[in-house]
């Protein structure tokens, strides 16, 4: 009896143990990625130095339409890290900041070479329209002419 007992009381565990994993997996965002395996279109992405080569690949494309909270993740090449740190900002259509945030590498971000990063951004409560995600290198010097930074069209709905 005190055998049966323990298995039942060992399984409630198991279960509980297994709807938890379940429940945390279910609250993550969802990541749009819908970046192929060649390079990204670049044709609407600007940036301040001539740099918007610098961007291999990020999932949130230019010109997607976005809302809510939304996980991204993209690669960067050219010293944009501080600390595995970037600056993500939403900028509306004037280009002010409506929303600053940041992104951490997920690879060795102390290199020249390309980093991979990842983040959320939540667009809850945002004007709606042509806004822009810019990713900035995070610039710990303060000095603005070493500021670098490149600036994705999207459409907040």
């Amino acid at each position: 009896m005190q055998n049966k007992n323990t298995l039942i009381i060992l399984l409630i565990i198991a279960l509980a143990v297994v709807g938890f994993i379940a429940f945390k997996n279910s609250a993550k965002a969802p990541i749009i990625d819908n970046t192929p395996p060649t390079t990204m279109p670049t044709d609407g992405i600007t940036g301040n130095k001539n740099n918007k080569a610098d961007l291999i690949s990020f999932s949130i494309w230019q010109e997607s339409k976005v809302h809510g909270i939304v996980s991204y993740r993209g690669t960067i090449k050219g010293a944009y890290f501080f600390e595995a740190n970037i600056l993500i900002k939403v900028l509306g259509a004037d280009k002010k900041v409506l929303k600053e945030s940041n992104a951490m590498a997920t690879t060795d971000w102390m290199t020249a070479e390309p980093v991979d990063f990842e983040g959320n951004i939540d667009f809850t409560g945002l004007p709606t329209g042509r806004a822009y995600i810019r990713i900035q290198n995070d610039n710990p010097s303060d000095m603005r002419e070493n500021d670098k930074w490149i600036d994705i069209p999207i459409i907040i709905q």
